[in-house]
């Protein structure tokens, strides 16, 4: 099956990663089904407005795209919110939002496409987390969390799934120049050597490789785990983070 012949499902494709995604799966001839809960979307090709916290809304939009579109075979779950404080000051609010787009979101795209890939014996799902997930984090806690909740949910997806041949990986990112880290800092441009530098004060270290990653940098990695030069890859983690993590 050659990648014009089938379909990828993204979500969170109208900015940051998402976007960069949907283009790097377009340019390899991938027919992409972008999705995202702001109406801007709809200006991409075959783009669909969607809240992936809303699971009828998700299985009325992914039972469309397997009517109307080529077959399902990639899923990449890149939609995510991020609200900033520290723990004990976190609002009910934020977290329910955090958890419900963050967690929930991942637990409802996937099971609607899964039950779509479980008949052909084939497919490949990738999660964007955050290396946050593995790494504890001051000022983003809920955040965190809601990502290492996604995290090992798609780790349960993969095992859950293998027998059917489809493979379900996370690719971690840390500090990448996206939209969301922009506002999480309330700057409008990226300082890479401050980023790279870390933060001893908040138990943040720095970035080895030197650079802050572009959203092209996970792209990339998230088009490999869908491909099949990752066929032997399922339930795995690849942080793409300049070495931050330190793993």
């Amino acid at each position: 099956m050659t990648t014009q012949d089938t379909t990828a499902i993204v979500t969170g494709a109208a900015s940051g990663i998402g976007q960069a995604v949907a283009r790097r799966l377009r340019d390899t001839g991938q027919r992409v089904a972008a999705c995202d809960i702001s109406p801007t979307v709809t200006d991409m090709p075959d783009g669909f407005q969607l809240d992936v916290t809303d699971p009828t809304a998700v299985e009325e939009l992914v039972a469309h795209v397997a009517e109307h579109l080529p077959p399902i075979t990639a899923l990449v779950n890149t939609a995510g919110i991020l609200r900033g404080g520290e723990l004990t000051d976190c609002r009910d609010e934020d977290w329910q939002a955090m958890l419900a787009v963050n967690t929930t979101g991942v637990l409802n795209v996937t099971r609607a496409v899964a039950r779509r890939m479980i008949p052909r014996r084939y497919g490949a799902i990738v999660t964007v987390s955050s290396n946050a997930a593995g790494v504890p984090r001051q000022g983003i806690g809920g955040y965190a969390a809601t990502k290492a909740a996604a995290t090992h949910l798609t780790r349960c997806f993969g095992l859950e799934l293998a027998p059917h041949g489809i493979r379900c990986n996370v690719v971690a990112p840390g500090s990448t120049d996206t939209p969301m880290l922009r506002s999480m800092w309330g700057i409008d441009q990226i300082d890479p050597a401050a980023v790279a530098a870390g933060d001893p004060g908040r138990f943040r270290l720095g970035i080895p490789l030197g650079t802050v990653a572009s959203v092209d940098d996970v792209a990339a990695a998230v088009a490999f785990l869908i491909s099949d030069d990752a066929a032997q890859l399922t339930m795995q983690e690849l942080y793409v983070d300049g070495g931050a993590a330190l793993r």
